[in-house]
């Protein structure tokens, strides 16, 4: 027992000094908790259906029977067609939370399934909801106000954001440009959330799919050219305007998150895994009825809340959940310095403002945010290996991070490989991090039990959040998914741009296909892979300043030497990015 106990702090200890010396950020100072041993609880679901035994008298502060609530039901026209498809479905009658009846519809056999989910209200006896389909097992797809983000979805935040998004870089007196696509196309994302948010979902999941094509095609397009130089990236206004607004934007971020956003599954399964590793308890197969399949993500994940835990203890149950909030912020905040990083190495200072100002003004970085979901940590830490490309260690460490935080990541495995020479660091800077997670699995669980309950339970799960769930679609999904694959062998090997540009567009695009062919797709991945993507598609702009090759022979350093100082060769062989507002013809 001594012995198990001292290999978990081992593991655990070299885990988090990796993961937090490869991020450089400093975390919470750790609060001491007492010296006594304690028991965590899990609070049992105050709405919770309950089976009511006595149909026959009003159960404790109701005023109706469990039967007068079952011929409510009965006579409701959603029950009535259901109920005459299915011949032999049959109703049960439940207490769903204070005054809230629940009446469901069951099929008929060895195995039932439930049909339909009406919701009565005891006071006024009236039914306030009635769901069938994928609507009765998936309460995300009934459109509830505020259930992602709360005030993030309010038209009077996600409309002025997608104008501040588009605004800065829209020519309106070149229509034909491509930037102009691009940005219409992210933007409308939004579109879909609006019909996810009306409870939509046969509208909502079709409309993204073509978006995501669009996007991969313009990654690919700009990854697989040489580069050469283009025209200068126009903006409508000049860079310090977009710094004073990047300032106000972070404090409304933050001040949301704070006073009005919410913590789903995913965030809670975060705090959930650090205070077990913390604990020293087992962790993959016992997480808490309330969050069941919480144990899906890869161990860098949970390690990533452990200082945020630790700093604001969890309380065992599901509630406002501070650690969640502190661990969001701080992965968000994380992307949008490591963007402004690699802005200011692509093409100077003024390009990294312009990157964070991206991130800051974009809608879904904020639903990511307001969510408190892990989702940006994985974009963080592709990040990280995107600024370190120019050292095979590091970006072997990075990416490595990256796939045992949520596994996509490490099919950009063979991409960030071959980006430079000495291949064998790469593969050793990502040994190192496999064989540690691999070593976490056998101190906090067993390896089967992991395999299990991550990739067993992701790669079994159905969803109808994409097309494929929707409607499906096996055969394609799968012609969709091998296309995804082939594709991130094929993009080490082919020709490439090889300066951040191509390597962010090729970051994209490797974790886009990989989003096309998954089953439960959900907005919140664009985080993954939208800080490369605006690498890319705002970085092609102007000619070549940076190249990883060269890095080693200090040619970074020479180009990123501000005009005043460089000779006047320098100066009329760079193509400046920016063009002041006024300049605009």
């Amino acid at each position: 027992m001594l012995r198990q106990a001292a290999l978990r702090a081992v593991v655990l200890a070299a885990l988090a000094l990796v993961l937090l010396a490869a991020l450089a950020a400093a975390a919470p100072a750790q609060t001491v908790r007492p010296a006594t041993s304690t028991t965590t609880t899990t609070h049992t679901d105050p709405n919770a259906a309950v089976p009511v035994p006595d149909l026959t008298k009003p159960p404790t502060g109701r005023r109706l029977t469990g039967t007068q609530v079952q011929k409510i039901a009965e006579h409701n026209p959603v029950y009535i067609e259901e109920h005459a498809k299915y011949r032999g479905s049959y109703p049960n009658v439940y207490t769903k939370g204070p005054g809230r009846w629940q009446v469901s519809l069951w099929s008929a056999g060895k195995k039932p399934k439930e049909l339909a989910q009406l919701y009565v209200d005891d006071q006024t006896g009236a039914v306030t909801e009635a769901w069938t389909g994928f609507q009765v097992a998936w309460t995300m797809a009934r459109g509830y106000a505020g259930a992602f983000g709360r005030k993030v979805n309010a038209p009077w935040v996600w409309i002025p954001l997608t104008l501040l998004f588009v605004a800065p870089f829209l020519d309106v007196r070149r229509p034909l440009r491509m930037l102009n696509l691009d940005v219409l196309v992210l933007a409308a994302f939004g579109v879909s959330v609006a019909f996810f948010n009306d409870a939509q979902v046969g509208i909502s999941v079709p409309i993204v799919y073509p978006l995501l094509v669009y996007l991969l095609g313009r990654a690919l397009w700009i990854g697989l050219r040489r580069d050469r130089p283009r025209p200068a990236l126009r903006l409508n206004v000049p860079v310090r305007v977009l710094a004073i607004a990047l300032v106000f934007l972070v404090g409304f971020r933050v001040t949301l998150n704070v006073l009005d956003s919410n913590v789903i599954d995913v965030g809670y399964a975060g705090v959930i895994g650090a205070d077990r590793i913390a604990d020293g308890k087992k962790l993959y197969g016992t997480f808490p009825k309330d969050n069941e399949h919480g144990d899906t993500y890869g161990p860098v994940n949970y390690v990533a809340y452990v200082p945020f835990e630790q700093a604001l203890p969890w309380s065992g149950r599901w509630d406002d959940l501070p650690a969640a909030h502190a661990a969001s912020v701080a992965f968000d905040l994380a992307c949008l310095v490591l963007l402004f990083l690699l802005g200011r190495r692509a093409r100077g200072p003024d390009f990294g403002i312009v990157l964070a100002y991206a991130w800051a003004a974009f809608p879904f970085t904020l639903y990511a945010m307001d969510c408190n979901v892990n989702d940006a940590l994985v974009g963080a830490l592709v990040m990280c290996a995107m600024l370190a490309a120019a050292a095979p260690l590091r970006r072997g460490v990075f990416i490595g991070l990256a796939g045992m935080a949520k596994f996509a990541p490490l099919a950009l495995g063979p991409l960030y490989i071959t980006q430079t020479r000495r291949a064998l660091r790469f593969a050793v800077g990502m040994a190192i991090v496999l064989a540690l997670c691999f070593a976490f699995m056998l101190a906090y669980g067993d390896p089967r039990t992991f395999v299990e309950r991550t990739l067993g339970f992701q790669t079994s799960r159905g969803s109808p959040f994409s097309i494929w769930g929707l409607r499906d679609w096996t055969g394609a999904q799968a012609v969709v998914q091998i296309a995804g694959v082939l594709l991130a062998v094929a993009v080490a090997f082919l020709p490439r741009r090889r300066d951040l540009v191509g390597l962010g567009a090729l970051t994209a695009a490797v974790l886009i296909a990989l989003q096309l062919g998954i089953t439960h797709w959900f907005y919140l991945y664009i985080v993954w892979f939208y800080g490369p993507l605006m690498v890319a598609l705002l970085g092609v702009h102007g000619s070549s300043t940076w190249s990883m090759e060269s890095a080693r022979n200090g040619f970074e350093q020479r180009m990123t030497t501000p005009f005043s100082q460089g000779s006047s060769a320098d100066v009329s062989n760079r193509t400046d990015i920016w063009v002041r507002s006024d300049s605009i013809a």
